[in-house]
């Protein structure tokens, strides 16, 4: 996989929501129901509704290939 892929397979979902799962290391996970909201050159961000609580995150596109993150659409 390569970035140009992950770029693209991202801009098809700009502004749905999606699933991410973060690996934090030691088996231990997070998980965000997110929406895509921007792409830019080296990162994305995505926003998470909490609770009445808006908070934006933002990730690398090699996040996605090194498996850091798993986005399911």
């Amino acid at each position: 996989m390569t970035i140009e892929k992950v770029k693209q397979q991202l801009h098809e979902h700009i502004g749905d929501v999606v699933t991410i799962k973060y690996n934090l290391g030691r088996n231990k996970f997070e998980k965000y129901d997110v929406v895509i909201k921007e792409l830019y050159n080296h990162v994305f961000l995505v926003e998470i509704n909490k609770e009445n609580n808006t908070e934006i995150k933002s990730f690398s596109y090699s996040d996605v290939i090194t498996k850091t993150i798993k986005i399911d659409y």
